[in-house]
């Protein structure tokens, strides 16, 4: 148990040593910095958009639409670099099961482009 305890004794003293770091860069900060706080400052900031109106106001659902296009994209770049790191080892089944999930999201893709998802008029 004492051997096993002493391979972790590295990673503890790097844990240690990240906390001590990161504590003493906030507290820095906090005692540094210069304080000026004006109306612009307070500001909400929203999507480049001004502040306005409720907060439970109604806005345009693309923006909803971009982030899940974004994030279904984004989760196949993810699934792609294990599996091109992978591919010898997967065989023909692991390449053409990867070749059926990308038909599945580039059918998606040519849906939401013709139904002018991506176009911001």
């Amino acid at each position: 148990m004492k051997d096993l305890l002493v391979q972790y004794l590295p990673v503890a003293i790097f844990i240690a040593i990240s906390a001590v770091i990161g504590l003493a860069l906030l507290v820095s900060a906090m005692v540094i910095a210069v304080r000026r706080p004006d109306k612009e400052k307070n500001s909400a900031y929203e999507c480049g958009f001004n502040p306005f109106d409720d907060s439970r106001m109604k806005f345009d659902i693309r923006f909803y639409l971009v982030s899940i296009l974004f994030i279904i994209f984004d989760l196949e770049v993810a699934f792609l670099f294990p599996w091109a790191i992978t591919l010898k080892e997967n065989g023909l089944f692991g390449f053409w099961s990867m070749m059926v999930f990308l038909a599945v999201l580039t059918i998606g893709f040519i849906y939401e482009w013709r139904k002018g998802a991506l176009e911001w008029d």
